[in-house]
């Protein structure tokens, strides 16, 4: 397919799904003001808060990797030249830029006390909480989880200070540890069911566009889906790029704990990363990413990141499908990925 100009008009048209996804909250939960209850989580070590939409204005005070900000408005930078133009108002305080800050929300949950053998998916749906080695608040942290992340619920458990615990497994260490279940969403298979499942696979594509830092889906040459995107960029470290060529994807997981190289030197160690969809043996994959939100831009190690809605939206309309109680599909019949300069 020939790589033609998507304009500005059909680009908001057809990724207003994804980037509603900024705002939309997980099922059954209703508000009026969109802005109601939106926190903004500090994805790197820190950032600074400035008095005007501009990183040519004055600063008013710095924010650390974490802090939850009261998201209020948006406004768009007067910079016609970023990729990336929107910051978040927080409140009369200041403006920050989008680009690492994560949206999120507080939604506590009523806890499952029935998780069968084969275990259950669930979301993380408040800005962060930490999995303990026991099922108490005072043993070890041996991770964060972030907002959105997915994670394997094995089996529940209740301490004796009346506190209900979800044990989750660490896919790449299985290993078990313990998070507060009213942090954690069981998700359901209505929401994870297929997207377009009358179009036949063969006449679904992907293309990932480089230059332009977008992906596209396609339903019988006709784009239904469009969204920015983060590829291999330039680290301390070396270059990382992302594969032109075509690919399937042949191996899908609803969330995966991903780690490589020296964190202090551009590694990196992720629990939970949703929507993992491989397409190369080296683990290239599009993914959710919850560590920046600078869609854009070149960003990664190599793989797409999507954000964490887009990711979500492009699993469940690919093949091969995945089964609610299973923690991965392998093999089978890909939809076509094209990645293009």
């Amino acid at each position: 397919m020939k790589s033609e100009k998507i304009s500005r008009r059909d680009f908001l048209k057809l990724s207003g799904l994804g980037l509603a996804g900024l705002f939309t909250p997980p099922l059954n939960f209703h508000f009026d003001d969109p802005f109601a209850g939106l926190l903004g989580r500090v994805t790197t070590r820190m950032i600074w808060m400035y008095d005007q939409p501009s990183s040519g204005a004055t600063t008013v005070k710095f924010c650390q990797r974490d802090a939850r900000l009261s998201i209020t408005n948006t406004a768009i930078s007067d910079d016609v030249t970023s990729h990336n133009r929107v910051w978040y108002q927080i409140g009369t305080e200041g403006f920050v830029y989008s680009g690492y800050v994560q949206p999120t929300r507080t939604l506590l949950n009523t806890p499952s006390m029935d998780i069968p053998r084969d275990g259950l998916l669930a979301e993380t749906s408040v800005p962060f909480t930490d999995a303990y080695e026991s099922p108490d608040k005072t043993s070890k942290v041996a991770y964060r989880i972030y907002y959105e992340t997915t994670h394997w619920v094995k089996s529940v458990t209740t301490s004796d200070d009346g506190q209900v615990w979800y044990q989750i497994r660490d896919d790449k260490y299985d290993k078990l540890y313990y998070a507060r279940a009213e942090h954690l969403r069981i998700m359901t298979e209505e929401e994870l069911a297929p997207l377009s499942a009358e179009v036949p696979n063969a006449d679904k594509k992907i293309q990932v566009r480089l230059d332009e830092q977008i992906m596209i889906a396609y339903e019988s040459d006709q784009p239904v889906f469009v969204a920015p995107i983060s590829t291999g960029g330039i680290y301390r470290i070396g270059t990382y790029t992302t594969p032109k060529g075509s690919f399937i994807t042949y191996y899908k997981r609803p969330s995966r704990h991903m780690a490589a190289g020296d964190i202090a030197a551009s590694g990196f160690d992720l629990a939970g990363v949703p929507w993992v969809q491989y397409i190369t043996k080296s683990g290239i994959s599009f993914h959710g990413t919850f560590w920046h939100n600078d869609f854009g831009r070149p960003h990664s190690h190599g793989c797409i990141n999507l954000s964490m809605q887009t990711a979500k939206w492009l699993y469940r309309w690919t093949s091969p499908q995945v089964s609610i109680n299973k923690e991965f599909s392998f093999g089978g019949m890909g939809t076509n990925v094209e990645i293009v300069l």
